[in-house]
């Protein structure tokens, strides 16, 4: 069943590009069954999940040898971590392919990409062989440039190669260090768990630890290593901005936590308050500078890597709750942020052509766009943490797990969560509820479609629902705690 989750995505992108190029609406309506079809797997995994008592951590397990010489295997499981990063995966495929209907420009080929980086991204959150997981995490990588060197907008050659260029050397380090890891421990094997099993030295750890865990955190958005992710997502078409934003940035912070963080505790505990300040400080920095911004695409890309901060802070404070929070936060952070991008890309871009707050402020968009001020509204108000959305109940799980570990970095993090409010608001009063006094009437503007419709209200649901009611998600993640790996972390 894991294992359908990125099959179907890859043979939904074999056969669009087996497609006529003139069936583009066919093209469209594979896209989305193969979305479809990924997400139903996730789906069917988190209801015949054991939650029971006695119960193993790690279910649905396939263990096969592929390259045995090496000791390289296709292992794959799921554990609750990777099950709420398989559903978050599944939410942001379908509507992905909702907020792309309108892709004119070769759409079989667009779609195609975007469901090559779906299934690289379910891969890597199945993966219990390194070698195996650093795979599927490289195969996210070439899709991302050409998706954005050939459907972007704003810079989109610069903001490709330079989202390329930071992954690669992301991946680099990931490497050197996966290949230093399996040549100290010494038993011929990429296992993850057979890994963990090792002792490694002190000296190791001092150097494998940063050197895997800034790898993998290059891709989460860690200060000073985030410039790619703006621009990025500034370059990137809709669909394109809502998977790297919603997706891709999760598996820095996920390979992070699920490999450096239990393998090398002596190096997390030498470099954990270094790491925790680095993530302190983007939270700040993302916003003081989201303030700044008059283009609303880069509002929410500098937004994005404030909420991402979170996650690695929830990461490094090395308690149960913070953790869980991180990965609560993890999924909606891209539930928010996918939806946000959706709005301002197709609803609002696609039809004034602009993201110039000065510009956006003159057009009276609320009354000709009211469902789009709607749901920015509320995507605004859930990703400002308000009570009753998924972003309130993620923060404070990590703000308690920060007060637990390291309280003094609250005077970080605190100015953040204010200065967040404030360009929120910024941003949502500019764009929908400007001064029209002296304006000439904007012209119609084309009405919101039934793709974007649907794509909104699942995501506006889905945070609402986790806002209300997280029990499901989070003591999913928190049983996973008891596992071999996660029990060696927070001994």
């Amino acid at each position: 069943m894991i294992a359908w989750t990125f099959l179907s995505a890859f043979a939904g992108a074999a056969l669009l590009l087996m497609l006529p190029p003139e069936r583009k609406t066919l093209a469209r309506v594979v896209a989305l069954v193969a979305a479809a079809a990924g997400f139903a797997g996730a789906l069917g995994a988190f209801f015949l999940y054991d939650r029971g008592a006695n119960a193993e951590a790690f279910q649905f397990v396939i263990d096969r040898e592929w390259i045995p010489a090496l000791g390289i295997g296709f292992h794959l499981a799921a554990d609750g971590i990777s099950l709420v990063l398989l559903l978050l995966t599944g939410l942001i495929a379908i509507t992905g392919v909702l907020f792309s209907w309108n892709v004119d420009q070769s759409p079989k080929q667009f779609l195609a990409l975007f469901l090559i980086i779906i299934g690289g991204a379910y891969g890597v959150f199945l993966s219990f062989d390194l070698f195996l997981l650093l795979v599927f995490y490289e195969i996210v990588i070439l899709p991302k440039y050409l998706l954005i060197a050939g459907w972007g907008s704003t810079n989109r050659s610069y903001g490709a190669m330079k989202l390329t260029l930071y992954s690669i050397l992301g991946s680099a380090l990931v490497l050197a260090a996966i290949m230093g890891t399996y040549v100290v421990a010494g038993i011929g094997s990429f296992n993850l768990f057979d890994l963990a099993d090792v002792t490694y030295p002190p000296a190791f750890q001092a150097w494998a630890f940063p050197v895997m865990f800034l790898g993998f955190a290059v891709l989460a958005g860690l200060f000073p290593f985030h410039t790619w992710a703006p621009t990025g997502h500034v370059a990137a078409p809709t669909a394109a901005s809502m998977l790297l934003a919603g997706v891709v940035m999760k598996l820095g912070a996920y390979g992070a936590l699920r490999v450096p963080m239990p393998l090398f505790p002596e190096g997390f505990e030498q470099w954990r308050m270094v790491f925790a300040f680095l993530a302190a400080f983007g939270i700040l920095y993302g916003a003081l500078v989201a303030l700044a911004q008059r283009d609303l695409k880069f509002v929410i890309g500098y937004s994005s890597i404030s909420h991402m901060g979170f996650v690695l802070l929830g990461l490094v404070t090395l308690t149960a709750i913070g953790i869980g929070g991180a990965v609560l936060q993890m999924f909606s952070h891209g539930i928010i942020a996918a939806l946000l991008f959706g709005v301002v890309g197709r609803m609002i871009y696609d039809r004034t052509h602009t993201r110039e707050l000065a510009a956006l402020n003159k057009l009276g968009l609320s009354r000709a766009l009211p469902f789009a001020a709607v749901t920015f509204v509320i995507a605004s108000a859930a990703s400002m943490g308000l009570p009753g959305f998924s972003g309130f109940i993620a923060e404070i799980t990590i703000l308690l797990g920060t007060w637990d570990s390291v309280p003094v970095l609250l005077f970080v993090v605190c100015p953040g969560i204010i200065i967040t409010v404030a360009f929120t608001l910024k941003a949502l009063q500019l764009t929908f509820f400007g001064n029209e006094t002296g304006q000439k009437a904007a012209p119609p503007l084309p009405p919101i479609t039934w793709p974007e419709y649907t794509g909104a209200i699942i995501l506006l649901a889905t945070t609402v629902a986790v806002g209300l009611y997280p029990s499901p998600l989070l003591d999913l993640i928190l049983n996973s705690f008891d596992s071999i790996l996660m029990e060696s972390l927070l001994e």
